[in-house]
């Protein structure tokens, strides 16, 4: 059989585990008799393996036999030759070696305190593998050990093995699938017995981060005692390790770097990393700071960004901004390295590169690291892998008892749900972490993949300086009290080696502090910052309602629409997907009416035509959760799909849409990095239904609403939420409305109910268009996708403004107007119908379209025609408790004519968004309707 055919056998689903025992009959059939086999089974038997010196394969059912008789005669004399029993060493040698690889992790030398109390493996043992003292001297092939030799005395490949295995660095890899990363890592790690061997300047530049760290920690800790700095101290190997990235990372291309971290050791790394002035950080402590238009926020929060030389040029690093909720970062920083991935056009990944540093209890314990991990290898989310490191104190604030902390092994076992390679390390040996680094910086490189690096290190104080740890911890703490820290540790090391004097050693230490004095930098890689990322002063000192032009002639949306409604002839869209790009080709020539996804996506082609980059992300986001968008069309004769918004024209702007993993908060944040690292770009989120959004509340409280006044970070993310009361129940009704009014202020962020196809158009083309980057909150709606009434005209959409406030749209006349009825969103549609059914010409219907920041210039050109009118009502789907009225209810009282009167009209107060009976909801509706329509005498 030719080897094209063996191979399309081998990745048939006849090899399904399922089919064992009838491919084993098949093949016991053949041995019996070739022909009585179908032939194209025939043929695979016949290109199986032969064994050397055997004619025909033995039947399975007859070794099966064996082996019971076996059982059965356990007593029976065997005898065995000095050849075979010499085989059968080998096989056990071989079977120590990958014991090693499984399971030496479990017996290294990892805890710098010695504190942990683990069990001996005693798969690790010579004689659990019937191997004695006898065989030391003997030699052995080593089989695919990359010492560099073919066979080994056994004394001796036992001693690489746990110096390899069991030494500073315990390796976990073997639960990777990928038998190209096994080798590779293999090769790495067993080529040097995990000892590397680094030369007199490493080996200096490695004490002077340990110096650094040490120092700088130390005098703080004098200068202002007891003021929080979340000490690094214990885990001041991150500070060399950091700039061993940062340097290698340089030489292997990388221009960026993107930097995510809590509090632990962050003033370390902003000053001995990243080169913050460290008389700007003592600033700080004495209370100092610069004016500033926001709030402001803790030293330990706070971002930066430098530029870092290398050998390989310099690398631009950034520290994101950090709030205290652990691991929310994370995706963030993916998000933000993704953006410039894509604005330097890298699809690789190799020209950025994101660090995250996580701590042992947060890794473990904050479900958002799982939502990043799964993030990680698609393709709306990925980055070509990250660096995570570990900070793994072993305490998280007062608790360390593993029995609390986990479930698991090791804090870091959640990496392997993405085949991460872990590196385990002892943060006392920093040329073992420095070995471990490069490992993981290449195999990122090289395999595109996450990568984590267990720092196994302990906390020195307290959670913060002014905490009591030995209140919860007493052992551990006598036993940090008398250990050296890592910086002596490791001169000591050098000066036994013959590398520095003692006296070199102090004086490194005394320049650091010397440095400290001057308040200079004290980093010497650091470079004088050059512009590296998209130009933002072009957004900073604008409002909402700052001017801007966004008319397109009728002409050039028709031409734009016939575009986004075609695709090619031999593409077979499905039956409902091709109605809808029927309707809109009639759509396109004038013919009819423009709906809501007809709209919305001629916005986006008119960005992409002037050369505007979209991202859109969401779960179902291609074809949109109710069967409105369909900016992919899949083929329904081979799957393949096409996208109308990327056929625009030929130098258009990118146009991307992801369906995404089935998260929110780390979605969300990711999308939130994106946009405040790309200002250029329209990026907009979609929940797959509003009420599904709170799952990313911490992005919402500590990203989005309060980003730019804590830290001075613009960002232009659209969030579209799908909202509105149709009877559907308290999950699929209410996108939660009062929340995000309740976190407005200081004109933070846009909170929009768009009620016509017009209005969506243009307000995302305003989004994108004007000079403003915060964030837009879209009420979306449901029904209003195919409503006969939400429809706009090509002319309408022309002239592309946004109208904040819509007054009323029929031929009433103001002065018979006794109530006017505000309202905004699906709600206006039923109570336009039902006066209509009524013929009633006293109220007026009013939209407010924009409901924060509030259109008081609007509203009042509005009031003006009004102002006769006592009788005013805010009407809303939502229970009183929610919806718009408690938040903006003080926006009309100061708009309403003095003496007026204002009430509500909607559902009662209610714990619960929406009921969950269609009888009930429909009450409730018709009766909000009535109320708001009835003017009582």
């Amino acid at each position: 059989m030719h080897e094209g055919v063996m191979k399309a056998w081998l990745e048939s689903s006849h090899l399904y585990g399922g089919n064992v025992a009838y491919v084993e009959d098949l093949y016991e059939a053949y041995l019996d008799d070739a022909a009585s086999v179908p032939e194209e089974w025939r043929e695979v038997f016949d290109q199986l393996p032969k064994v050397e010196g055997v004619d025909v394969d033995v039947k399975h059912s007859e070794i099966k036999s064996q082996f019971a008789d076996l059982a059965k005669n356990k007593h029976r004399e065997v005898i065995v030759s000095a050849e075979g029993a010499a085989d059968a060493k080998q096989v056990r040698v071989l079977q120590l070696i990958n014991a090693f690889r499984f399971r030496g992790h479990q017996n290294a030398n990892l805890d710098p305190l010695g504190l942990w109390q683990r069990d001996r493996v005693r798969e690790l043992d010579l004689a659990y593998h019937d191997l004695d003292n006898a065989d030391l001297e003997k030699e052995y092939n080593v089989g695919s050990f990359a010492s560099g030799q073919e066979t080994m005395k056994l004394k001796d490949l036992y001693n690489a093995l746990k110096t390899t295995y069991c030494g500073s660095v315990g390796a976990e890899y073997m639960h990777i699938t990928s038998t190209e990363e096994k080798r590779w890592l293999q090769q790495r790690i067993e080529s040097t017995f995990a000892q590397p061997k680094f030369n007199k300047e490493t080996k200096l530049r490695i004490l002077k981060g340990l110096t650094a760290a040490d120092g700088l920690e130390k005098y703080l800790g004098a200068k202002f005692p007891g003021a929080k700095r979340f000490s690094l101290e214990g885990g001041d190997a991150l500070v060399p390790m950091l700039k061993e990235l940062v340097h290698r990372a340089g030489e292997s291309g990388q221009e960026e770097v993107v930097i995510g971290m809590a509090h632990r050791g962050r003033l370390n790394v902003l000053v001995n990393v990243l080169g913050k002035n460290p008389q700007v950080l003592f600033d700080e402590f004495a209370g100092k700071y610069g004016e500033s238009a926001g709030s402001g926020d803790v030293k330990y929060h706070m971002g930066y960004s430098s530029d870092f030389a290398t050998q390989g040029g310099n690398v631009h690093m950034a520290l994101a901004f950090n709030p205290s909720h652990l691991e929310i970062v994370n995706p963030v920083v993916m998000g933000s390295v993704r953006a410039r991935l894509d604005r330097l056009n890298c699809k690789s990944g190799s020209k950025a590169l994101p660090i995250t540093i996580h701590g042992d209890s947060a890794i473990a314990g904050q479900g958002v690291v799982q939502e990043t991990f799964n993030m990680s290898q698609t393709r709306a989310y990925g980055v070509g892998g990250s660096i995570r490191i570990v900070v793994n104190n072993q305490v998280g604030f007062t608790t360390s008892n593993q029995e609390d902390t986990r479930s698991t092994e090791y804090c870091t076992d959640i990496a392997k749900m993405v085949q991460a390679p872990i590196f385990h390390v002892n943060a006392d040996d920093p040329e073992a972490v420095a070995f471990v680094t490069q490992i993981a910086l290449d195999f990122r490189n090289k395999f595109k993949r996450d990568v984590v690096i267990d720092l196994v290190c302990y906390r020195r104080h307290g959670h913060n300086e002014a905490d009591e740890p030995n209140a919860t911890q007493p052992l551990m703490y006598q036993k940090i009290k008398k250990h050296p820290v890592p910086r002596q540790i490791y001169a000591d090391r050098l000066v036994s080696e013959g590398v520095l004097s003692a006296e070199e050693a102090k004086t490194l230490a005394d320049d650091y502090r010397n440095g400290l004095d001057k308040g200079q930098i004290v980093v010497e890689e650091i470079q004088p910052e050059t512009k590296h990322s998209s130009d933002w002063s072009k957004y900073v000192g604008h409002d909402w309602d700052t001017a801007y032009e966004a008319s397109v002639p009728v002409e050039k949306l028709k031409e734009l629409s016939e575009k986004i409604s075609t695709y090619p002839a031999d593409h077979k869209a499905q039956s409902r997907v091709k109605k809808i790009y029927d309707d809109r080709k009639t759509m396109a020539s004038g013919e009819k009416l423009l709906d809501w996804g007809m709209a919305e996506t001629l916005a986006y082609a008119t960005l992409v035509d002037q050369g505007t980059d979209i991202r859109l992300t969401g779960q179902d986001s291609g074809r949109g959760t109710f069967f409105h968008r369909h900016a992919v069309v899949h083929n329904q004769a081979d799957a393949s799909t096409y996208l109308p918004l990327q056929n625009v024209r030929d130098d258009q702007g990118l146009f991307e849409v992801y369906d995404s993993v089935l998260s929110e908060e780390a979605v969300l944040a990711f999308e939130y990095g994106y946009a405040t690292a790309e200002p250029t770009s329209l990026v907009l989120w979609e929940a797959q239904f509003g009420d599904f959004a709170n799952g990313a509340q911490v992005v919402f409280d500590q990203f989005l609403s309060s980003g730019e006044q804590k830290w001075g970070r613009l960002c232009g993310l659209t969030l579209l939420l799908p909202h509105g009361y149709e009877g559907q129940g308290p999950e699929h009704s209410s996108a939660r409305l009062e929340r995000y009014l309740q976190l407005c202020a200081d004109h933070n962020m846009q909170v929009c109910v768009p009620s016509t196809p017009a209005q969506v158009y243009a307000m995302l083309r305003r989004q994108s268009v004007r000079p403003l980057r915060r964030p837009l909150i879209v009420m979306t709606p449901k029904s209003l996708l195919r409503h006969p009434l939400a429809v706009s005209s090509l002319e309408e959409l022309s002239e592309g403004v946004f109208h904040n406030m819509i007054d009323e749209i029929d031929d009433i006349n103001p002065e018979n107007v006794e109530r006017v009825v505000f309202c905004s969103g699906k709600v206006y549609y039923e109570l336009l119908q039902e006066r209509r059914k009524q013929e009633l010409n006293n109220v007026a219907i009013v939209r407010v379209e924009q409901l924060y920041p509030f259109p008081h210039k609007e509203m009042d050109e509005i009031m003006a025609r009004y102002q006769h009118v006592k009788d005013f009502v805010w009407c809303q789907e939502e229970p009183q408790n929610q919806g718009a009225w408690y938040c903006s209810q003080h926006h009309f009282w100061e708009a309403i004519p003095s003496g007026a009167k204002l009430t509500y009209a909607g559902r009662k107060a209610a714990a619960a968004p929406a009921c969950g009976y269609m009888s009930t909801h429909t009450k409730e509706q018709n009766a909000l309707i009535a109320d708001a329509l009835t003017i009582k005498k």
